[in-house]
């Protein structure tokens, strides 16, 4: 795989990954509302979904507070992976956040624990995490998009309470994988809104890892489907489960 500067990337990424409880607030929010047709497909009423919604806004910042006390005030949000675990490349890596669209993703996929997943690759020697997450710009004008993302950002208490790794039962298909997907990351391909499979040009969070796999000789998915029925989206889809379902890929932790 090319080498890239790693460190520059590196900076970047942290630099932009401190927030305030506050913009965090107003972004869940804000993403409330725009996935407002998916509400309706979980018979929320109006009045619930706006409830809800309203809550979230003024639960966010101090739910924040209470759990960051002390040294962990101090520094703000912090890695749930433990420092003595090794990734490897290929590792399929998935996490469960807390916010509005976790707990829909969650309440659709009724198979499943985990509302996003990703794949570790190797770049010169360093690990990223990568995955296709729409939400989570790194700067202002960051469009939705796949991310190479540290494993302490991604597995941040902003956005994760409560992650896991699988590791591929053949680490040289992992590792070919991985490359595959960085290449996706290097071609700065978009976030697939459509949930497209059949559309490689663009990437949600399951296809990509489907894909990079596939791309390496091995089907993970093994043809798992959700059928999905929204007033924006109809059709087949895969969700986490999906993935987590493979033979190929085993539980090495989880936290």
């Amino acid at each position: 795989m090319p080498c890239v500067a790693i460190k520059p990337i590196h900076e970047a990424l942290m630099r932009n990954h401190e927030k305030s409880s506050r913009r965090k607030a107003f972004g869940t929010l804000a993403t409330a509302f725009q996935h407002f047709s998916f509400a309706q497909f979980l018979n929320f009423s109006f009045s619930q979904f706006l409830i809800l919604s309203i809550s979230t806004f003024l639960f966010l910042p101090s739910c924040q507070q209470d759990k960051e006390s002390g040294k962990e005030e101090a520094q703000g949000f912090y890695c749930l992976l433990p420092d003595s675990f090794r990734l490897q490349p290929g590792d399929v890596v998935f996490r469960r956040g807390g916010g509005f669209t976790s707990h829909v993703v969650i309440n659709a996929d009724r198979e499943g624990q985990y509302s996003h997943c990703g794949i570790v690759a190797d770049s010169c020697g360093t690990l990223f995490i990568v995955h296709a997450v729409p939400g989570e710009p790194d700067f202002k004008g960051d469009p939705d998009r796949v991310k190479a993302s540290t494993p302490q950002q991604f597995f941040s208490t902003e956005y994760t309470t409560i992650g896991e790794v699988l590791r591929p039962a053949d680490s040289l298909v992992g590792r070919r994988a991985g490359e595959h997907a960085w290449r996706l990351y290097q071609r700065h391909t978009l976030f697939d809104h459509d949930y497209d499979d059949a559309d490689t040009t663009r990437m949600y969070c399951t296809e990509l890892v489907a894909y990079a796999y596939r791309q390496a000789g091995h089907d993970v998915d093994q043809g798992r489907r959700h059928h999905v029925n929204l007033p924006i989206l109809q059709g087949e889809c895969m969700f986490p489960s999906d993935i987590y379902a493979s033979d190929f890929l085993t539980s090495v932790i989880h936290f």
